[in-house]
């Protein structure tokens, strides 16, 4: 079991989680008739400052402080790791406000930073879990998107869900976080998400 959970904490990270919302959109919208150049241009600016830039800068911050992995883990010392993700999923945003990408791109990277700046917050008291937070922000985008272009989503969601509830199950028996903590960030996630993308 606890090997299942590493694989699933590592196919759900939190720094996937934009990009396998832009592939939903492409699988599930009337955007899958795009052609593949296009879509391959979106998903590699998607990828490179929301996947391989937070991790280059985060890497850099550990190796310039000696730190490893678990030290990481340490509430107090998640602060710079997500400061530099929000300045890169920021860098992300403006790129695609000057591209002039369509705002049902742009408001998935509005929803992770809404996301990232509250677990930020949330983190001065509790060690919030952005996996949760993750696993939120995917179940209710694909909820919001649902809505914006008309397509069912339910097994899609059942599926979800399930991994959402084992990853969260895991994540407290492994004493990585508190019920609390996983409630909150599953919460803030499908906040974050909703306003996102339907407010926003």
């Amino acid at each position: 079991m606890k090997k299942l959970s590493d694989i699933l904490s590592a196919i759900f990270h939190p720094l996937l989680i934009p990009l396998f919302a832009f592939g939903l959109l492409f699988v599930f919208t009337y955007l899958n008739i795009m052609p593949i150049q296009y879509i391959a241009f979106v998903l590699s600016i998607v990828a490179t400052f929301t996947l391989l830039a937070p991790l280059l800068f985060i890497s850099l911050y550990k190796r310039m402080n000696h730190l490893s992995m678990e030290d990481l883990s340490e509430r107090k010392k998640r602060f710079i790791p997500y400061i530099l993700t929000m300045m890169s999923y920021a860098t992300c945003l403006l790129t695609m406000y000057k591209m002039h990408f369509p705002y049902y791109f742009s408001s998935i990277i509005v929803a992770a930073l809404m996301s990232l700046i509250i677990c930020t917050l949330l983190n001065f008291r509790w060690k919030i879990s952005i996996h949760l937070a993750g696993c939120g922000l995917l179940i209710s985008g694909l909820i919001a998107y649902s809505f914006l272009f008309y397509f069912n989503p339910v097994w899609w969601l059942c599926g979800l869900i399930l991994l959402s509830g084992f990853q969260g199950t895991a994540r407290i028996s492994y004493h990585q976080h508190s019920l609390l903590e996983v409630i909150l960030g599953f919460l803030a996630g499908m906040f974050c998400s909703i306003a996102g993308i339907l407010f926003i």
